[in-house]
């Protein structure tokens, strides 16, 4: 890395990191200000931020990028109203700084509190959806973080447009302006410098983006990370599933925007229906424009299935590619995914309540779901405003990183003259 990025990136540290001091102490008012000036600023410069994605799209097409990743990388009018509105959705959640977790006296008197607190400076790296900057930014606002956003090559354009409302609406509000910022190169070097925590600035990274990304930052990081990797969500549909339901659900996880981590990418269907189930799946997936890979017996009953590979069973696709396996019942399907999940997102399809219950307790992932699509996988539809990923680590922050998941907390102990003996 050259010497005069390393000082570009520590100045921006030290900036969040001051930056950061001053929001903790904001109150919720102003917060929410700024997060309904930035939302008003995208709503006046749609055609600014499409000019700017013009650029981005017309780049990546030149260099033929995936459908999957394009439809990631474009914005649309639709998009860019879904943005500002989850601004000011974030804007009326509760302000969870100075929140009391929990309050306890001793014996001797002390009385304890469990106070929710900001996180500090945040470093959020992520590719290609330029949308994470605006949720990205008002997430962290809202927590009492400031945010050092780096986003990928291919949405440099779009992320810098939205960012410069963003900032506008900081200004608007009278909160410091280097709250948000966002890193100018496109240089590669400069994720390494920021994965090392640009010197104790940085307190937590949070990665959004595909494997390789994922693993560099969590193998690199000098700091605390929220881990997400890969999202293989499963789908499995009981012997004693609605037929209806199982279709319109399958069609819905796989294909409503086959992009995104909440996307179904195995189909399991339990052996003791799959002879009935199983046409019918496959005849609406197909007629989705869906390819299906199965295995040797779902062969045996469909006979336009393509032979799915060992790999199959550990292929997130994020395209209109959907695996299928027959299990043994709520046992099989339940070691399938304990073999190959990455524990983001698994449900299961049944109106047995008593299977249901034994597959919402038994899988170990971050969501777990019972008759409903996995693209609800989504902390916008969680009702958390909008989130910066899925985290599927154990530590601090599982499932739709929100609001919440941006703070800590520290203990507030109070006395009247006790001393220990």
């Amino acid at each position: 890395m050259s010497e005069e990025i390393k000082k570009v990136l520590l100045a921006m540290g030290n900036e969040a990191k001051k930056s950061s001091q001053k929001l903790a102490l904001a109150s919720a008012e102003q917060k929410n200000k700024s997060l309904h000036y930035m939302a008003d600023n995208i709503d006046q410069n749609v055609s600014n931020i499409l000019d700017a994605n013009n650029k981005d799209i017309a780049r990546a097409k030149e260099n033929n990028i995936s459908q999957s990743f394009l439809d990631r990388l474009i914005l649309n009018e639709e998009r860019i109203k879904s943005m500002s509105d989850g601004l000011r959705s974030i804007a009326s959640l509760e302000d969870p700084i100075g929140q009391k977790m929990a309050k306890w006296q001793r014996p001797n008197g002390l009385d304890i509190e469990r106070v929710r607190t900001p996180l500090g400076v945040i470093g959020v790296i992520y590719e290609s959806r330029p949308n994470v900057t605006a949720d990205a930014g008002a997430l962290c606002i809202k927590a009492g973080n400031a945010v050092i956003l780096r986003g990928g090559s291919e949405s440099h354009h779009s992320s810098n447009a939205i960012y410069d409302f963003l900032k506008e609406g900081l200004i608007q509000a009278d909160l410091p302006e280097f709250s948000i910022q966002i890193i100018p190169t496109v240089d590669r070097s400069a994720v390494g410098y920021l994965l090392s925590g640009l010197e104790s600035t940085v307190d937590v990274v949070v990665p959004r983006g595909g494997k390789s990304l994922v693993e560099r930052v969590q193998n690199e990081a000098k700091v605390p990370v929220f881990g997400h990797l890969e999202g293989i969500c499963h789908l499995y549909i009981d012997k004693d599933a609605d037929i209806e339901k199982a279709k319109d659900i399958t069609i819905n996880a796989k294909m409503r925007r086959t992009g995104i981590c909440g996307a179904a990418e195995t189909l399991l269907i339990d052996e003791a229906k799959a002879s009935h189930l199983l046409p019918e799946l496959n005849k609406v997936l197909k007629n989705s424009g869906c390819e299906v890979r199965g295995c040797e017996r779902s062969m045996g009953i469909v006979g336009d299935i393509i032979p799915a590979t060992k790999s199959d069973w550990d292929t997130e696709y994020l395209d209109s590619i959907i695996s299928v396996k027959i299990v043994e019942g709520i046992n099989g399907a339940i070691d399938h995914i304990n073999k190959h999940s990455t524990n983001h997102t698994d449900s299961i399809v049944t109106e047995n309540t008593e299977t249901a219950e034994i597959f919402l307790k038994e899988i170990d992932s971050a969501i777990v779901m019972h008759n409903t699509s996995t693209q609800f996988a989504d902390g916008g539809e969680f009702g958390m405003g909008a989130e910066i990923g899925i985290a599927t680590g154990r530590f601090h922050a599982r499932g739709p990183v929100g609001v919440e998941q941006l703070t800590t907390f520290k203990y507030v102990v109070r006395g009247s003259g006790q001393t220990r003996s």
